[in-house]
């Protein structure tokens, strides 16, 4: 594996792990700690040219996804919206 990769993929893990946090109800403290951690890596990625901006939130986005699902989701009209 590349470094790249093993580079983003460490992104993910801390991700994964701040949104899964914060689902759980970590304290907010740890929370702030764990985003500080990942803005600075996220900026040595963009300063070292090793992954540009759309690539990372791309991986921002995925991560987003598979913890708490889609952004958008499709909602039924009620009876009375459809008749009106």
């Amino acid at each position: 594996m590349d470094n790249k990769s093993e580079m983003l993929n460490e992104l993910k893990r801390m991700l994964n792990d701040v949104l899964v946090a914060r689902s759980k109800g970590a304290t907010y403290p740890r929370l702030l700690r764990a985003h500080g951690f990942i803005d600075g890596y996220m900026k040595a990625l963009l300063d070292a040219g090793i992954a540009t901006r759309p690539e990372l939130l791309a991986v921002v986005a995925e991560e987003r996804t598979l913890v708490h699902g889609g952004a958008l989701g499709e909602i039924e009209p009620s009876n009375a919206e459809a008749a009106a």
